[in-house]
């Protein structure tokens, strides 16, 4: 699988307050969608969430996101190295993603930017 890129998972409690720091930081302007109830914000390598206490303690679980090349590549390869596949894939408003249980326990989103919903 190609990994082209990671971005670190941040909770905040006010989307529109923490959004302006992280554009400042980065020098990069956001883009901003929804998943469900959760305010998602992408600013450069970081993905800004906010919402409903029950949904982020679920997203705080999954380390990082890891942009591929092709979702259904990276299943493949995860599957062949013992992940458990939690989620997907499916589309979402960035593209299809995939989120993976690790051998060792770690939890990842791997996402393309294939069949974008929307």
């Amino acid at each position: 699988m190609d990994i082209l890129g990671t971005s670190l998972r941040v909770c905040v409690d006010d989307l529109d307050a923490a959004v302006p720091v992280y554009e400042k930081l980065t020098g990069a302007a956001a883009m901003r969608f929804e998943n469900g109830p959760v305010e998602v914000a992408a600013v450069g390598p970081f993905f800004l969430m906010s919402g409903p206490e029950g949904h982020l303690e679920v997203l705080r679980k999954i380390t990082a996101t890891l942009a591929v090349r092709d979702v259904d590549e990276a299943v493949a390869d995860l599957q062949a190295v013992g992940a458990q596949i939690v989620a997907g894939p499916k589309p979402t408003a960035a593209g299809r993603n995939v989120i993976a249980r690790h051998p060792d326990g770690s939890v990842f989103e791997y996402v393309d930017q294939r069949g974008a919903a929307g």
